[in-house]
Protein backbone atom coordinates (compact mmCIF):
# COMPACT_ATOMS: atom_id res chain seq x y z
CA UNK A 1 0.00 0.00 0.00
CA UNK A 2 1.12 3.41 -1.06
CA UNK A 3 -0.41 6.79 0.38
CA UNK A 4 0.94 10.08 -0.09
CA UNK A 5 1.14 12.82 2.76
CA UNK A 6 0.42 16.67 1.44
CA UNK A 7 2.06 19.06 4.57
CA UNK A 8 3.77 21.59 5.06
CA UNK A 9 5.11 20.86 8.62
CA UNK A 10 7.72 17.97 9.22
CA UNK A 11 6.09 17.02 12.34
CA UNK A 12 2.72 16.77 11.21
CA UNK A 13 4.00 14.25 8.11
CA UNK A 14 6.54 12.10 10.47
CA UNK A 15 3.12 12.05 12.88
CA UNK A 16 0.71 10.91 10.13
CA UNK A 17 3.33 8.34 9.15
CA UNK A 18 3.16 6.76 12.82
CA UNK A 19 -0.57 6.71 12.71
CA UNK A 20 -0.73 5.51 9.23
CA UNK A 21 1.18 1.80 10.10
CA UNK A 22 -2.12 0.96 11.78
CA UNK A 23 -3.23 0.65 8.18
CA UNK A 24 -0.23 -1.76 6.94
CA UNK A 25 3.05 -2.57 8.90
CA UNK A 26 4.49 -2.16 5.40
CA UNK A 27 2.91 0.35 3.93
CA UNK A 28 4.73 2.99 1.80
CA UNK A 29 4.08 6.78 2.56
CA UNK A 30 5.55 9.11 0.29
CA UNK A 31 5.98 12.96 1.70
CA UNK A 32 5.51 16.20 0.31
CA UNK A 33 5.99 19.63 1.96
CA UNK A 34 3.50 21.79 -0.90
CA UNK A 35 1.64 21.05 -3.91
CA UNK A 36 3.77 21.69 -6.79
CA UNK A 37 6.20 18.35 -5.20
CA UNK A 38 2.94 16.34 -4.40
CA UNK A 39 1.97 16.50 -8.18
CA UNK A 40 5.47 15.70 -9.37
CA UNK A 41 4.95 12.65 -6.69
CA UNK A 42 1.89 11.70 -8.21
CA UNK A 43 3.12 11.66 -11.76
CA UNK A 44 5.79 9.92 -11.41
CA UNK A 45 4.38 6.94 -8.97
CA UNK A 46 1.57 5.58 -10.56
CA UNK A 47 0.36 2.61 -7.92
CA UNK A 48 -0.29 5.64 -5.19
CA UNK A 49 -3.68 4.37 -3.16
CA UNK A 50 -4.77 7.22 -1.64
CA UNK A 51 -3.54 10.37 -0.77
CA UNK A 52 -3.86 12.98 2.32
CA UNK A 53 -4.26 16.26 1.37
CA UNK A 54 -3.88 19.75 3.84
CA UNK A 55 -6.42 22.25 3.24
CA UNK A 56 -3.83 24.95 4.17
CA UNK A 57 -0.33 24.80 2.08
CA UNK A 58 1.92 27.34 0.83
CA UNK A 59 1.65 27.15 -2.47
CA UNK A 60 -1.76 26.19 -3.35
CA UNK A 61 -4.97 26.21 -1.30
CA UNK A 62 -6.16 22.60 -0.78
CA UNK A 63 -9.49 23.14 -2.63
CA UNK A 64 -7.46 23.96 -5.80
CA UNK A 65 -5.20 21.46 -5.28
CA UNK A 66 -8.08 18.62 -5.04
CA UNK A 67 -9.21 20.28 -8.95
CA UNK A 68 -5.64 19.66 -9.86
CA UNK A 69 -5.72 16.01 -9.00
CA UNK A 70 -9.08 15.55 -10.45
CA UNK A 71 -7.81 16.33 -13.59
CA UNK A 72 -4.32 14.82 -13.93
CA UNK A 73 -5.33 11.31 -11.31
CA UNK A 74 -9.22 11.23 -11.29
CA UNK A 75 -9.31 7.66 -10.14
CA UNK A 76 -7.22 8.34 -7.38
CA UNK A 77 -9.06 8.69 -3.77
CA UNK A 78 -7.85 12.36 -2.00
CA UNK A 79 -8.76 12.63 1.78
CA UNK A 80 -8.88 16.63 2.77
CA UNK A 81 -6.70 17.31 6.21
CA UNK A 82 -7.53 20.49 8.34
CA UNK A 83 -6.35 21.32 11.87
CA UNK A 84 -10.37 23.10 12.19
CA UNK A 85 -13.69 21.82 12.21
CA UNK A 86 -15.21 24.05 9.82
CA UNK A 87 -18.38 23.05 7.90
CA UNK A 88 -17.86 25.29 5.07
CA UNK A 89 -14.83 23.88 4.23
CA UNK A 90 -15.83 20.28 4.85
CA UNK A 91 -18.76 20.78 2.36
CA UNK A 92 -16.44 22.55 -0.35
CA UNK A 93 -13.72 20.30 -0.29
CA UNK A 94 -16.71 16.95 -0.43
CA UNK A 95 -18.57 19.36 -3.38
CA UNK A 96 -14.92 19.50 -4.93
CA UNK A 97 -14.77 15.87 -5.33
CA UNK A 98 -12.56 15.06 -1.74
CA UNK A 99 -13.41 10.95 -0.98
CA UNK A 100 -13.34 12.69 2.87
CA UNK A 101 -12.74 15.31 5.42
CA UNK A 102 -10.49 14.52 8.68
CA UNK A 103 -9.38 16.69 10.79
CA UNK A 104 -5.89 16.45 12.36
CA UNK A 105 -7.20 17.06 16.02
CA UNK A 106 -9.55 13.24 16.22
CA UNK A 107 -8.55 10.19 17.59
CA UNK A 108 -6.20 8.15 15.65
CA UNK A 109 -8.68 5.31 15.36
CA UNK A 110 -11.00 7.10 14.09
CA UNK A 111 -8.82 8.83 10.94
CA UNK A 112 -7.82 4.75 10.57
CA UNK A 113 -11.41 3.44 10.70
CA UNK A 114 -12.59 6.57 7.77
CA UNK A 115 -9.20 5.72 5.51
CA UNK A 116 -10.12 1.89 5.72
CA UNK A 117 -13.74 2.94 4.23
CA UNK A 118 -11.97 5.22 1.61
CA UNK A 119 -9.59 2.27 0.41
CA UNK A 120 -12.71 0.45 0.42
CA UNK A 121 -14.26 2.24 -1.94
CA UNK A 122 -16.64 4.22 0.32
CA UNK A 123 -16.85 8.15 1.07
CA UNK A 124 -16.53 9.41 4.58
CA UNK A 125 -18.82 12.11 5.11
CA UNK A 126 -17.94 14.00 8.01
CA UNK A 127 -20.43 13.72 10.50
CA UNK A 128 -21.16 17.66 10.94
CA UNK A 129 -22.12 17.27 7.63
CA UNK A 130 -24.79 14.36 8.44
CA UNK A 131 -25.75 16.11 11.51
CA UNK A 132 -27.04 19.03 10.03
CA UNK A 133 -28.18 17.05 6.51
CA UNK A 134 -25.77 19.54 4.60
CA UNK A 135 -24.95 16.35 2.45
CA UNK A 136 -28.70 15.87 1.42
CA UNK A 137 -29.10 14.41 -1.93
CA UNK A 138 -29.45 17.68 -3.89
CA UNK A 139 -28.28 16.35 -7.82
CA UNK A 140 -26.10 18.35 -9.51
CA UNK A 141 -28.68 19.46 -12.54
CA UNK A 142 -25.73 19.91 -14.92
CA UNK A 143 -24.35 16.28 -14.89
CA UNK A 144 -26.79 14.13 -17.03
CA UNK A 145 -27.15 10.38 -18.01
CA UNK A 146 -24.41 9.15 -20.65
CA UNK A 147 -26.04 8.23 -23.65
CA UNK A 148 -24.01 5.15 -23.85
CA UNK A 149 -20.79 3.39 -22.88
CA UNK A 150 -19.03 0.68 -24.03
CA UNK A 151 -19.58 -3.19 -22.74
CA UNK A 152 -16.28 -2.60 -21.24
CA UNK A 153 -16.48 0.40 -19.53
CA UNK A 154 -20.38 -1.17 -18.36
CA UNK A 155 -18.04 -3.68 -16.67
CA UNK A 156 -15.67 -1.26 -15.32
CA UNK A 157 -18.33 1.41 -13.67
CA UNK A 158 -20.05 -2.02 -12.46
CA UNK A 159 -16.66 -2.95 -10.28
CA UNK A 160 -16.46 1.18 -9.10
CA UNK A 161 -19.73 1.07 -7.94
CA UNK A 162 -18.22 -1.97 -5.96
CA UNK A 163 -15.81 -0.01 -4.29
CA UNK A 164 -12.81 -2.29 -6.74
CA UNK A 165 -9.39 0.00 -6.85
CA UNK A 166 -8.13 0.71 -10.21
CA UNK A 167 -5.69 -2.53 -9.02
CA UNK A 168 -8.55 -5.07 -8.71
CA UNK A 169 -9.94 -4.13 -11.42
CA UNK A 170 -7.19 -4.60 -13.79
CA UNK A 171 -6.76 -8.21 -12.01
CA UNK A 172 -10.00 -9.29 -12.27
CA UNK A 173 -10.74 -8.29 -15.98
CA UNK A 174 -7.21 -9.07 -16.69
CA UNK A 175 -6.43 -5.66 -18.22
CA UNK A 176 -3.10 -3.31 -17.85
CA UNK A 177 -3.80 -0.49 -15.54
CA UNK A 178 -3.10 2.01 -17.72
CA UNK A 179 -5.98 0.56 -19.71
CA UNK A 180 -7.99 0.50 -16.99
CA UNK A 181 -7.12 4.20 -16.23
CA UNK A 182 -7.90 4.79 -19.60
CA UNK A 183 -11.68 3.31 -19.54
CA UNK A 184 -12.18 4.90 -16.11
CA UNK A 185 -11.14 8.18 -17.26
CA UNK A 186 -13.61 7.69 -20.01
CA UNK A 187 -16.16 6.79 -17.68
CA UNK A 188 -15.93 10.28 -15.73
CA UNK A 189 -16.04 12.32 -18.65
CA UNK A 190 -19.19 10.33 -20.14
CA UNK A 191 -20.83 11.67 -16.97
CA UNK A 192 -19.33 15.44 -17.10
CA UNK A 193 -17.70 15.29 -14.14
CA UNK A 194 -13.73 15.81 -12.91
CA UNK A 195 -13.45 12.80 -10.61
CA UNK A 196 -13.86 8.65 -10.41
CA UNK A 197 -15.88 9.74 -6.97
CA UNK A 198 -18.36 11.72 -8.76
CA UNK A 199 -18.51 9.58 -11.43
CA UNK A 200 -19.69 7.02 -9.13
CA UNK A 201 -21.88 8.83 -7.11
CA UNK A 202 -23.40 10.07 -10.62
CA UNK A 203 -23.82 6.46 -11.82
CA UNK A 204 -25.65 5.46 -8.67
CA UNK A 205 -27.89 8.70 -8.72
CA UNK A 206 -28.97 7.66 -11.92
CA UNK A 207 -29.71 3.69 -10.94
CA UNK A 208 -26.77 1.88 -12.38
CA UNK A 209 -26.38 -1.42 -11.03
CA UNK A 210 -24.00 -3.50 -9.26
CA UNK A 211 -23.98 -6.75 -11.35
CA UNK A 212 -21.19 -8.64 -11.01
CA UNK A 213 -19.20 -7.99 -14.28
CA UNK A 214 -17.31 -10.87 -15.99
CA UNK A 215 -13.83 -10.91 -17.64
Amino acid sequence: MKILVVDDHALVREGLHQVLKGLDEQIEVLEAGHCAAAFELADRHDDIDLVLLDYQLPDMNGIDALDVFGEKHPELPVVMLSGASNRQMMRQAMDKGAAGFLTKTGPSQDMLTALRNVLAGEVHIPPELLLYGDMADDPDPSVERPHQLTPRQEQVLSMLLDGYSTRDISQKLFLAEETTKTHVSAIIRAFGVKTRLQAVLAAERFGYGKAEPSA
